[in-house]
């Protein structure tokens, strides 16, 4: 069965339209009779989108019970059943409800799209998982409910879902998105327009960079090499010369010009002779480049021209930018020189821009290596000196007579000459044509060929022996220089690799990339399998083309160990490559290795970071266990001495105050215990709707008396949480303000109403903590200022905001007006959505969270 196909309205914030797109799209395919149904589509009591849902089939949702409510979730197995042409699923990023079938709906959409059915669905930028910690940033608001970025990548279709900061505040304040009594805190809070400009920035550009994926795509299976400027792409050449600095930020200048531009810095390598470029120069300006929002690359080139201009039809740049020449004015009489080169051979659609800098004309630093991979231009140059050469000599030599030492030696320069130029063929030749002019022309007899004299005889045998072995040297020199030369550019390259490799700046993809990008391969797949007989599965891929099921489909493969392997498509790399590119492949291997080392000593951390919570905490609630026991095994001991007479009265007070003992020693060892099966991830917290005022006064139990006032009006609306762990949140921060608070000094604990949200204060007099500690003081072990040592391990603030946001509760400190610290214990009220919470939660709507 044929996979369906996914499409996604991808929104940058709740109210721009994604749903009523996706219902008008449905309206359109079911005029032109496309059987759709609505999977899953929640209205939340907006009329312009309740009102598009008329008309449509909607597939009965799976009523699921969970905590004494029933919710309603999309049934996969129904709308399998139906097998409708397209599905609507709405949200999805969306945590579906504990004993649904998966933990989240774009799982749900996956078995719709493994079933054939096409599906249209709807997100919002700030779901996706890789910009969580981007949206938080800007909103201040934690995304609990994300969606890998691969799922929304792999859509076959994308739609931005647009709308300007202004209008989209509009009509949250006509009252189209959510209800009048919550517009005031949306547009205070998360839709101020800061947020709304950022966000929709951030959807602008993700498109944009999903687009310029499917172009590059489309670029590579067509074969299309002509630059298309549908976006500033500027390629800056480096030399390692101190101008790069200059040319980089010439770019970066260019690029911010434009809209979505993009600096591409590449350094190109010689094989046929290296300039002397610092490593330490390419390193600061790799480093600039990449704060400049650039990448860096390097490419090993035979022609640096050639290279450069194949590097930016590649990357379809529409500049490139390079530094004019440092060569002095009579070196140009080797050539024109690179930046001249690339000028003349960019064509229409290529802007070569020349910038100049303070290193102009002043020459290199060291000469330039002589090339022993010969051009063509000096092949032929060589084989013209060598035959045409001794033909234009002897005309020359028949108008004088030197004598024939002479003429030998004017031949033997000659066969030089060509051997400098083109190399041992040229000057192999030339010594036999100019011998053999030799001995017609000026040995004894003249113009036949004989020789007569034997001593004339020797020393035409030793000119064709001086100039073979002058060219055999001229020509294992050029070999020489090339090898050092190649050996040269791939230390650079493996020098510059390991650095990145063990500075941790590399991984899997990016390496991958940079093996296809150097060798400029189509795509580069690293492949591995479990055993001998196992069948291969690839562990990272860069690129693109089709994907390679075993090593021998590849037009190259380099193995690394017995069941791991380097793929690379697009051509056949000669055998000198391979050296560098098993160099690359075992790195892979090492990245693959210290990644999942990384994954596994993650895990590892995050169960012995539980441990020492758990250590702590108990031993941070020790002293909470003594005092009970102390005062009933004081109790018990009374009653059973027979010293006193103890009336009926005394009696009931000692009963009495063994049953507190023992309750309260029982609410402690269940807090506890709670909060060790929190830390594990294995209960969640028994939510209820309590009182606030009921809970409060309990907390107090335990501190001394009139250290604390109270005020928490009895008409506050009820608040869903957690008794127990809202009892201990408040008795920890209680017990920390009364500890910091200045004798005579009350703590105020108040409470009042927010919109949905009841928040708990409890403020003190004492010296505050400064603004850059307020979050500091949360964290497991810390204690402020000059805590005596028997003042706990500092494990109380952390447990009460643990306890909190169990609850889908905040607690945050500020500063107490007058001096002071207030501690705020936000709570969600009775009534209002629940909030997605990280031991499991869900949300019904996964928008209002943001409020």
């Amino acid at each position: 069965m044929a996979r369906g196909k996914l499409r996604i309205y991808l929104g940058a914030a709740p109210g721009v339209g994604k749903t009523y797109a996706m219902l008008s799209e449905a309206h359109r395919r079911m005029e032109r009779g496309t059987d759709c149904v609505v999977a899953f589509v929640e209205h939340y009591d907006r009329p312009r989108t309740e009102v598009m849902l008329h008309g449509l089939e909607q597939v009965p949702r799976r009523r699921l019970e969970y905590r004494g409510s029933t919710f309603g979730e999309m049934d996969v197995d129904a709308v399998v059943r139906r097998a409708p042409a397209v599905a609507l699923v709405d949200e999805l990023a969306h945590t579906n409800i504990p004993g649904s079938r998966n933990a989240k709906r774009w799982q749900d959409v996956e078995e719709l799209l493994a079933a054939g059915i096409d599906v249209v669905s709807t997100v919002n930028i700030q779901h996706l998982e890789s910009l969580g910690d981007v949206v938080e940033s800007i909103t201040g608001v934690r995304q609990r409910e994300t969606v890998p970025d691969e799922v929304v990548r792999r859509a076959d279709q994308i739609e931005l879902v647009d709308m300007s900061p202004q209008a989209l505040r509009r009509r949250m304040a006509h009252g189209n998105i959510y209800k009048p009594d919550k517009v005031d805190a949306a547009l205070s809070n998360y839709f101020r327009p800061g947020n709304l400009t950022a966000l929709r920035e951030l959807a602008l550009l993700w498109v944009a960079d999903r687009v310029d994926e499917y172009l590059t795509e489309y670029r590579s299976e067509h074969r299309v090499s002509k630059i298309w400027g549908s976006r500033e792409r500027i390629v800056v050449g480096l030399t390692g010369g101190p101008e790069g600095r200059t040319l980089i930020r010439r770019a970066a200048r260019l690029a911010e010009k434009g809209a979505g531009g993009e600096v591409m810095a590449v350094y190109i390598a010689r094989s046929d002779g290296l300039t002397s470029a610092s490593p330490k120069e390419l390193a600061v300006q790799r480093t600039l480049v990449e704060d400049l929002g650039g990448t860096f690359h390097h490419v090993v080139g035979d022609d640096i021209p050639a290279a450069l201009l194949d590097f930016a039809r590649g990357v379809n740049a529409t500049q490139i930018v390079l530094g004019s020449s440092r060569r002095k004015a009579w070196q140009y009489v080797f050539g024109p020189g690179v930046g001249a080169t690339v000028a003349r051979e960019s064509g229409p659609d290529l802007d070569v821009h020349i910038v100049t800098h303070g290193e102009v004309a002043k020459g290199r630093g060291l000469p330039v290596a002589r090339g022993a991979r010969l051009g063509r231009a000096r092949i032929i140059w060589g084989w013209l000196v060598g035959l045409a050469g001794p033909v234009i000599l002897a005309v020359l030599l028949n108008t004088v007579d030197l004598g024939l030492a002479n003429d030998m030696l004017l031949f033997l320069s000659v066969t030089v000459a060509a051997a400098l130029l083109g190399g041992l063929l040229p000057a192999l030749a030339s010594a036999a044509f100019g011998s053999l002019l030799l001995n017609y022309y000026y040995t004894p007899p003249l113009h036949r060929l004989t020789i007569a004299d034997p001593r004339n005889i020797v020393a035409i045998a030793i000119f064709v022996g001086v100039a073979v072995s002058v060219a055999s040297v001229v020509d294992l020199a050029a070999r020489r220089t090339h090898q050092a030369a190649r050996l040269r550019a791939e230390s650079e390259i493996l020098s510059f690799l390991a650095g990145n490799v063990l500075r941790g700046e590399t991984g899997l993809e990016e390496l991958l990339e940079r093996v296809r990008e150097t060798f400029g391969m189509e795509s580069a797949a690293l492949l591995e399998r479990a055993g001998d007989v196992s069948p291969w599965t690839c562990a990272g891929r860069a690129g693109f083309g089709p994907s390679l099921e075993r090593p021998e489909d590849a037009d190259v493969d380099v193995p690394v160990g017995d069941h791991m392997a380097l793929a690379l498509t697009g051509r056949v790399l000669p055998a000198e490559d391979r050296r560098v590119l098993a160099a690359f492949a075992a790195q892979a291997a090492v990245v693959l290795d210290r990644r999942r080392l990384q994954e596994e000593a993650d895990q590892a951390r995050a169960l012995a970071e539980g441990n020492r919570i758990r250590t702590a905490l108990l031993a941070a609630v020790s002293h909470d266990l003594r005092t009970p026991l102390a005062a009933i095994k004081a109790a018990v001991s009374s009653l059973r001495s027979d010293d006193v007479s103890w009336s009926e009265e005394d009696q009931a007070e000692l009963l009495e105050g063994i049953e507190e003992g023992a309750d309260r020693l029982d609410h402690l060892v269940g807090n506890l215990l709670d909060m060790s099966r929190l830390q594990t991830g294995t209960v969640t917290p028994i939510v209820r709707e309590i009182d606030v005022d009921e809970v409060v006064p309990m907390a107090l139990v335990g501190v001394p008396e009139d250290s604390v006032e109270l005020d928490v009006p009895e008409t506050l609306p009820m608040v869903a949480v957690d008794p127990g762990l809202l009892e201990r949140s408040v008795a920890n921060l209680v017990e920390n303000a009364v500890k910091y608070s200045p004798p005579g000094q009350h703590v105020l604990v108040s409470a009042s109403s927010l919109v949905d949200r009841v928040e708990v204060r409890i403020m003190d007099r004492g010296p505050g903590v400064p603004d850059d500690a307020k979050d500091r003081i949360f964290e497991p072990f810390q204690r402020y200022g000059d805590a005596p040592r028997g003042a706990g391990v500092g494990l109380g603030l952390a447990v009460a905001r643990g306890f909190a946001e169990a609850m889908g509760g905040t607690l945050n400190a500020e500063d107490t007006p007058g001096g002071g610290l207030t501690m705020v214990l936000s709570l969600r009220a009775a009534g209002s959505p629940p909030e997605p919470l990280p031991l499991g939660e869900f949300s019904t709507e996964p928008e209002r969270q943001a409020l």
